[in-house]
């Protein structure tokens, strides 16, 4: 049976070391202060924001919440974020996502200040990070990042296979887990569900990690025996043992691959966890750099 990988002990680790962090900037005139945009009444945005804000409580992070109409234009969406931008007291933006079909979510996240973007996702922090320059990597793989620091995992000089080649997680994990810095140097294959032959790609990982957005895609039969799984996906389905009721699985077939990897992350409490607690980091990091102090010795 594989070790399970908790994410929820390995993010309460991470967040310690940001409330430590924040703690410190505070007493040295310092607020760490995050604000996300909402655009709209979509349930699972609305259940993500709440997330967010009890972990910036839990951290030592001043947070606020700018719910705006459905309806609103993308001109009055991008002169909040010019707001934002213009007002020292704010470190970190987050713009929810999705946005309304009538907002581009490309042109919105490129409004935004790169010194802001704790998620990661404008073209500068993407482009300096595909350079192995210092900047803001995006809240999923560098909470992964950290739950195999924490757990101990080497990645230097393994085989690792990605299935899933998003811009949020696949290819910028692709990057930093291939990168000369401390946590890469890893041999790495980017796959996706277009893959010939996925399985025989998979089989060959050290460390497989599932990003795809398709349900139980990843098989027994797809890892390799003492494999680390990381799973990314999340999905509902009904849960057959509560009628009326959904359940949570990943892009792993989690009963049959834990019976055949070394370690696993379950779904729900893996990797989920960790995106939150790193995006907590970013926006200490943020309010750190905007001050002008540097990072603390680990």
């Amino acid at each position: 049976m594989a070790r399970i990988l908790d994410g929820k002990q390995a993010a309460a680790a991470l967040r310690e070391r940001v409330r430590a962090e924040a703690n410190a900037l505070r007493a040295d005139g310092v607020t760490p202060h995050l604000v996300m945009i909402r655009v709209g009444e979509d349930p699972a945005s609305a259940v993500y924001v709440r997330a967010k804000e009890k972990a910036s409580a839990s951290t030592g992070i001043e947070s606020r919440t700018s719910v705006l109409p459905a309806e609103t234009s993308q001109e009055a969406l991008a002169e909040r974020i010019a707001d934002l931008n213009r007002d020292p007291r704010v470190s970190g933006i987050l713009l929810q996502l999705p946005v309304p079909a009538h907002i581009s979510e490309e042109e919105m996240i490129a409004a935004i200040d790169p010194a802001k973007d704790v998620d990661g996702f404008h073209p500068i922090s993407m482009g300096r990070l595909l350079l192995e320059l210092p900047t803001f990597i995006s809240a999923t793989p560098l909470g992964i990042l950290h739950l195999l620091a924490h757990y101990e995992i080497p990645v230097a000089g393994r085989r690792v296979v990605i299935v899933g080649r998003s811009r949020i997680v696949g290819r910028p994990l692709a990057n930093l887990l291939s990168s000369r810095a401390a946590h890469g140097n890893a041999t790495v294959t980017l796959c996706h569900t277009r893959t010939r032959d996925l399985g025989a790609r998979t089989r060959e990982a050290e460390l497989l990690i599932a990003a795809a957005g398709r349900k139980r895609l990843i098989t027994a039969e797809m890892v390799a025996p003492g494999a680390v799984v990381v799973d990314v996906g999340i999905h509902r389905e009904p849960d057959p043992n509560r009628p009326g009721k959904q359940r949570l699985c990943g892009d792993v077939d989690f009963p049959a691959v834990s019976e055949i990897a070394g370690a696993i992350t379950p779904v729900p409490g893996g990797v989920g966890p960790m995106t939150v607690a790193a995006l907590m980091a970013n926006t200490v990091a943020a309010a750190r750099r905007q001050s002008g102090r540097s990072a603390p010795q680990r």
